[in-house]
């Protein structure tokens, strides 16, 4: 899919996004989520921030913006910031091209984002970019299962997939931020080794 076709599509499914997520979630993205976002701190930048999923887990001192190309999933975002009493400044922005100043924030987020982006590798250099030299990238990803039989499903229904929503999943998410240049302070991965929890910086 092109970037266009992207926002198009997730303009389309907004409203139905958050119960395409109900497995995931159920499955440990939610616990994650929790884990990860403990980390984060200062002026914090969510990129490609979708429905504002991980807005309820950010440390109450945090400062965020939260980007996101569909306006659609943004102003589900907006309602849910507004049900959670959040004060958060949101903008709408293409990931691979982040049109804010280098080392403005403290703190980078995104979550499960890498199996869309058209070109992972410098979404994440624009996430460093845009980090604060000693500053953090907190990422929650899915990705091909390092159980061989499951990695092959994913291989054989990956087109027809990512066809439906522009997902990608069996991207490598860990060789993708290695790849991009970040340095990995932490990484795991859970659930037959879908899904990855990533601490990198610039």
């Amino acid at each position: 899919m092109t970037k266009e076709q992207i926002r198009q599509t997730y303009d389309r499914i907004a409203h139905w996004y958050d119960l395409m997520e109900v497995v995931p979630e159920f499955l440990g993205v939610r616990r994650l989520r929790h884990e990860i976002l403990q980390r984060a701190s200062g002026r914090v930048l969510d990129v490609a921030a979708g429905t504002g999923k991980n807005l309820r887990y950010y440390p109450a001192t945090c400062q965020i913006t939260a980007a996101d190309m569909s306006s659609a999933m943004l102003e589900i975002a907006r309602r849910r910031a507004d049900g959670l009493g959040l004060d958060i400044t949101f903008l709408m922005m293409d990931a691979e091209a982040i049109g804010l100043h280098d080392k403005s924030f403290d703190t980078v987020v995104s979550s499960l984002t890498l199996c869309t982006f058209p070109e992972p590798v410098a979404a994440l250099q624009e996430m460093a970019r845009v980090c604060r030299t000693n500053g953090r990238i907190l990422l929650v990803e899915h990705g091909r299962s390092d159980c061989k039989r499951l990695g092959r499903w994913q291989d054989r229904r990956a087109d027809r997939h990512a066809a439906k929503v522009g997902c990608h999943w069996n991207r490598e998410p860990l060789e993708i931020v290695l790849k991009a240049g970040l340095k990995v302070i932490y990484a795991r991965r859970t659930f037959f080794g879908i899904f990855h929890l990533i601490e990198a910086m610039p």
